[in-house]
């Protein structure tokens, strides 16, 4: 792998680049918090060869916006289940948004 793949890497945001510890010590969080919301099957963090987990970019700001809500006085069950859903809904927007511009872009021409 060369230098420019490896920094193409750290741009994706699905690559798994930060360690438990890591991603505890950037969300203020223990890495209890991080097995618990794994165990509540919010996030599933990849494993390295040696079995260590390792999170994306992606995955931190969903554990992110969990810990807000635990914060906030939510059950660790309820926010993952409510960082779900908001996560969908987002998902079925963008979905949505891209079915809307197809079919404005495939319609009759306006000076027909």
């Amino acid at each position: 792998m060369t230098a420019d793949e490896s920094l193409h890497r750290l741009d994706d945001d699905d690559y798994p680049a930060y360690t438990m510890g890591r991603a505890a010590e950037l969300l203020g969080t223990t890495p209890g918090f991080l097995r618990a919301i794994g165990e509540a099957r919010l996030i599933t963090p990849l494993r390295s060869e040696g079995g260590h987990r390792r999170f994306s970019r992606y995955q931190l700001r969903i554990a992110a916006r969990a810990r807000e809500l635990v914060d906030q006085g939510t059950p660790i069950e309820a926010a993952c289940r409510i960082v779900i859903l908001e996560d969908q809904l987002e998902e079925a927007r963008r979905i949505n948004a891209e079915y809307r511009r197809a079919a404005g872009s495939s319609g009759p021409s306006a000076g027909a």
